[in-house]
């Protein structure tokens, strides 16, 4: 029975059985408010999951995929409906999805309730992105918590936070008792040694091989002297690097000659056996090469138990170890670091004086000391009342509510071969007939770029060096760009023109500001290189599709002047087409809307924005809303049809449409919006979206949801059951775009919504 207030508190967070301190931290941290709160607490974990292969247990509720950037609005959707008092977030960057983790941002402006912010890492010279971000994290918490003084001097001085927002809560450490080491030293048969260790997830940042340069003169004062490491690999070393870091220490064991003296444990041990080693080791070493490290579970953990530190001097262990309560010695000093271990070794009045007031100190940060802390907290008179959480909107007319899917890589998987992307499918059975296209890889390219940006996995990124591969073999010598491949992998000889040159900058503009890794960036950009100096002799669409990929090149290398001046070349190009064929009654840069319309729009958009251009903005409002009145009818989208186009002064085509239109429009809509914040280009890119899914001129569904593909088009007899490349790559770009614009228009109501549908020409008053 509980003897106290009552909270249901959200935990946002690592949780076990991931393998990473932050987790350890919080199951630490529930565990203790437990017992502070007497029976009043009830946890509820959201867990921030990287790994596809962890099965979690209570208090998990709610799992979120780190780069899956709709997870963090619909866990705060979770959170609201679930009776939350207060939210409790332990934030480090790498912990979430976006720039900076800035996804994390946007669920917190989400929640109705008080959030209170766990910092387990500052920097002290952020960049723009990671300053932001953590300002963002900070403003949208009522309270935000720090483990150290300098933590409480970093918020304010370099992040401007208020101290009246500042907690100082030390990381909580377990209360073990004060015990001989050589009580515990049987447990692994190691009586009559003196023992060194170091314990938790390796990395190269850990320093060990600092230590291990040590261990010869230690071992000349101390023949019995043994070293330990306690911890498996850190799992995003092993990701990327494998097992390389302790291969080098293995293999420097064996040139040092210390088999005798080193022993590596590659495991992520229990608490139990943590405690076990911690108690029965004489003294503690940190050797970590970094500095700026705020807090330290692991050098917490071995002051509270009262060991004798050595370690280098961090920004956590400065602290921990003040006053007599262990030893700093410089970075990567390996003769200094022996020094003070064979002097702790040897005197055995210091040995235990830094012992004896390494635990004292300890007393203040044990976990039942810790946990009464945050439970005063989680009480705090200061927190605001949780807000009433809003109805779920009911559907109205012309406004969309329909559930997107999920981004599936399935079915792009199936029309892909070793070589590329397959041009067309009967059904749903790749043609092999037709052979592959520079065209469609170049688009395949950019999707899976924008892909692996919002969830990065195996398969995408396969995709993604396949696509790359034909891209760049495509490309010749003179920068010109084959487009047609027979299947036999020998290029087509009479193509007929294309627009291929600039997909492929599009392309590769697009992985280089998403590069899957930094090592892409090099690569792309001589690819980029080879070929700008083509962009002008391209028909507008060709323009305009460089267009975007300069502006991506932009967006990694924003002084590149050359490109810059090639962009201007090209919207300039764009405005006086748009100049040459405008009439009172047809604005637009060709007499007839063909076939992907937006994309030229779009272009000028973006290169408004890039060059503040008034000229460029204002002639993509006008050709846009020129579109928009002509494809946007009764509430929803009917685009031109490919069987007869539009051209000025006659009817415009209604079939057959094609998906390409619908992608080019919701890319162009989210132009427009960058451009304008104009959320009404927001309302109607989702409505774009939704004539994939049944809102057209036949009521019915291009998504495959069965297939994760995308039927070819829209004909008098209903929908092309063929699935080629270009159909799913539309779904697919338009799919990610418009998840990368959902959380912008979450706050707009259903009448807010039909308003701006009715600003827009051609939608009538019943829309």
């Amino acid at each position: 029975m509980a003897q106290g207030p009552f909270r249901k508190v959200a935990f946002i967070s690592s949780f076990r059985p991931r393998k990473c301190g932050i987790a350890t931290f919080t199951a630490d941290l529930i565990a203790a408010a437990a017992v502070a709160a007497q029976g009043g607490f009830e946890p509820l974990g959201v867990a921030l999951r990287s790994e596809d292969d962890l099965t979690y247990s209570d208090p998990v509720k709610f799992e979120v995929r780190q780069n899956v950037k709709r997870d963090y609005a619909s866990a705060a959707d979770y959170i609201n409906f679930s009776h939350v008092d207060v939210v409790s977030v332990q934030h480090e960057f790498g912990l979430f999805g976006g720039q900076a983790g800035a996804y994390l941002t946007g669920l917190l402006d989400r929640l109705k309730v008080p959030v209170i912010t766990t910092l387990h890492t500052l920097l002290d010279r952020p960049d723009p992105a990671h300053h932001r971000t953590l300002v963002d994290v900070c403003d949208a918490s009522e309270r935000v918590v720090t483990m150290n003084t300098r933590g409480v001097d970093m918020l304010k001085g370099i992040y401007g936070i208020s101290d009246k927002k500042i907690d100082l809560i030390p990381h909580g450490i377990p209360g073990l008792p004060f015990v001989d080491s050589s009580y515990y030293k049987h447990k692994f048969d190691i009586e009559g040694r003196r023992t060194i260790l170091t314990f938790g997830l390796l990395g190269p940042n850990k320093g060990i091989e600092v230590m291990l340069e040590a261990m010869p003169a230690v071992i000349r004062a101390h023949p019995s002297v043994l070293y330990i490491i306690l911890g498996a690999t850190h799992p995003n070393v092993l990701r990327h690097d494998g097992e390389s870091y302790r291969f080098m220490l293995q293999q420097m064991v064996r040139d040092l000659g210390l088999q005798e003296h080193v022993i590596f444990h590659n495991r992520f041990v229990s608490d139990e056996e943590l405690h076990n080693f911690l108690c029965a080791a004489d003294v503690y070493v940190t050797p970590y090469r970094n500095g700026e490290q705020l807090t330290s579970g692991t050098l917490s953990f071995a002051v509270g138990t009262g060991k004798a530190v050595v370690s280098s001097p961090y920004w956590a262990a400065e602290e921990l170890l003040a006053d007599g309560r262990g030893r700093l010695v410089g970075f990567g000093d390996s003769d200094a670091m022996a020094e003070a271990v064979i002097e702790i070794l040897s005197d055995d009045f210091l040995f235990h004086s830094l012992r004896r007031n390494a635990y004292d100190y300890g007393r203040s940060r044990t976990w039942p000391v810790i946990g009464r802390r945050y439970w005063e907290l989680f009480n705090g008179r200061q927190l605001p009342v949780r807000r009433a959480v809003a109805l779920i909107k009911a559907p109205g007319p012309g406004v969309s509510h329909v559930e997107m899917p999920e981004p599936s890589l399935d079915y792009l998987v199936r029309l892909t071969d070793d070589t590329g992307l397959f041009q067309h499918a009967i059904y749903t059975i790749p043609n092999r007939a037709h052979g592959y296209c520079t065209d469609d890889n170049a688009r395949a390219l950019i999707c899976m770029a924008h892909y692996c940006a919002q969830s990065p996995e195996p398969r995408a990124f396969d995709l993604l060096t396949r696509y790359l591969s034909f891209v760049t073999y495509a490309q010749q010598p003179d920068g010109s760009v084959r487009n047609f491949m027979n299947y036999d992998r020998t290029w087509r000889q009479d193509e007929p023109p294309h627009d291929g040159l600039g997909r492929v900058l599009w392309a590769y503009g697009t992985v280089m500001a998403h590069p899957p890794s930094a090592e892409y960036v090099s690569i792309v950009k001589d690819r980029f290189d080879l070929s700008v100096h083509l962009v002008e002799r391209q028909y507008p669409r060709g323009m305009a599709y460089s267009i975007l990929g300069m502006a991506e090149y932009l967006r990694q290398f924003p002084g590149a002047s050359d490109i810059k001046r090639h962009m201007a070349t090209a919207a300039d190009q764009l405005v006086d087409q748009y100049e040459e064929n405008r009439h009172s009654d047809w604005d637009w840069f060709e007499d007839l809307l063909a076939y992907d319309n937006a994309v030229l729009p779009q272009a000028l958009y973006v290169a408004g924005t890039v060059f503040g251009n008034r000229q460029y903005l204002e002639v993509a409002r006008r050709t846009g809303d020129f579109l928009l009145r002509n494809t946007f009818e009764n509430g929803r989208f009917s685009f031109v049809g490919c069987n007869g186009w539009y051209h000025r002064g006659r009817v415009k085509a209604k079939f057959d449409q094609q998906p390409l239109e619908a992608a080019s429009t919701i890319m162009m809509l989210d132009s427009a919006y960058q451009a304008t914040s104009d959320k009404r280009f927001l309302v109607l890119q989702r409505n774009a979206f939704d004539w994939f899914l049944g809102r057209n001129d036949m009521d019915a569904a291009l998504y495959d949801f069965r297939t994760g593909g995308c039927c070819d088009g829209l004909t008098p007899e209903g929908v092309n059951l063929n699935q080629g490349a270009e159909s799913v790559l539309s779904f697919m770009i338009g799919l990610l775009t418009v998840l990368e614009s959902a959380p912008r228009i979450a706050d707009l109501t259903t009448a807010q919504e039909l308003e701006m549908i009715r600003q827009t020409a051609g939608c009538d008053d019943d829309a």
